[in-house]
């Protein structure tokens, strides 16, 4: 009787060996089939695009005087850009160029974690193998490198959320105007040297964008050109403005009464330079991005 109880405790504890190495495999299968259970989702989805009611207005507007501005005119090197996107949902908060041998790169970061991926493309003809993951950053921001066609122009991006397991088509646009002169190519900017202006005192107009689009600024303004380089006189529609800032430089004003007046460098003509100027008009000062258009064409001694 007792060999009997011995060889049956024995036979449980060999059965119970088997079962627990069982379990471990379905562990091990759960573990893998979660890694790659996100990717799996994609790879269903890729038809998957939201419509109607699943997406946001389209609130990007590109003017239609734009010209775009391709890798070729572009000198070799990294750039910060500013992007612009078709939805609040996609927001671009920083976003670094890389210009190589004419083609151009960017490696964009989010102001969110919800995408898993994007497409240089519509959702619809998202392929698999033109993926593009993101890349988590050390703060947990999540940043995607992608291939840009070139600046001043419309480039179509799909995401793909994590959460709803689909597709959402954006537009983005990369803004040249945001680059600092040195990154453009020899001949690209339209100068005093290239224009062949000789010293001297001249008009040019000039036209004002950005803030809450209510600024103002005389136009045509003022122009001095000496050894080769332009400084115009900016006179802004109010006495409010006691700075401006002109790459990374800060100009006061010319002048103590009246409409604030500054001069400032012109580095080019015919692109859209920034430019920011603090405004004392609100409760508190508040510094305001702005750029200036300087239009070649209208240059009078």
């Amino acid at each position: 009787m007792m060999k009997i109880t011995a060889f049956s405790v024995i036979l449980f504890l060999f059965l119970a060996i088997l079962s627990g190495c069982a379990g471990k495999g379905e562990d091990i299968s759960a573990e893998t089939s979660a890694d790659t259970s996100a990717y799996e989702e994609v790879i269903t989805s890729t038809n998957a695009v939201a419509e109607g009611v699943e997406t946001v207005p389209d609130g990007l507007v590109i003017p239609e005087d734009m010209v775009p501005v391709y890798g070729d005119s572009l000198k070799d090197g990294e750039y910060d850009v500013k992007v612009d996107s078709s939805s609040s949902m996609f927001t671009v908060t920083d976003c670094r160029l890389t210009v190589m041998d004419g083609k151009i790169t960017a490696r964009m970061t989010m102001g969110g974690t919800g995408y898993l991926y994007v497409f240089m493309g519509r959702g619809e003809n998202a392929s698999e193998d033109m993926f593009i993951p993101f890349e988590e950053n050390p703060n947990g921001t999540h940043s995607f490198t992608v291939p840009v066609e070139g600046l001043d122009m419309g480039i179509d991006c799909a995401a793909f959320s994590k959460k709803k397991k689909k597709w959402y088509d954006r537009t983005l646009l990369f803004r040249s105007d945001s680059l600092p002169m040195e990154a453009f190519a020899d001949g690209t900017a339209v100068t005093p040297e290239s224009l062949g202006l000789a010293d001297g005192e001249y008009t040019v107009a000039v036209s004002l964008e950005g803030g809450s689009g209510r600024a103002k600024i005389s136009s045509p303004a003022r122009l001095t050109v000496q050894d080769g380089k332009a400084m115009a006189e900016i006179v802004w529609g109010s006495s409010n403005y006691d700075c401006m800032t002109v790459d990374g430089v800060k100009y006061s004003p010319v002048n103590t009464e009246g409409n604030s007046a500054f001069i400032i460098p012109v580095a080019a003509f015919d692109h859209k330079l920034p430019v920011s100027a603090n405004t004392t008009a609100m409760s508190t000062p508040h510094e305001i991005e702005y750029t200036l258009f300087f239009d070649s064409e209208t240059i009078e001694q």
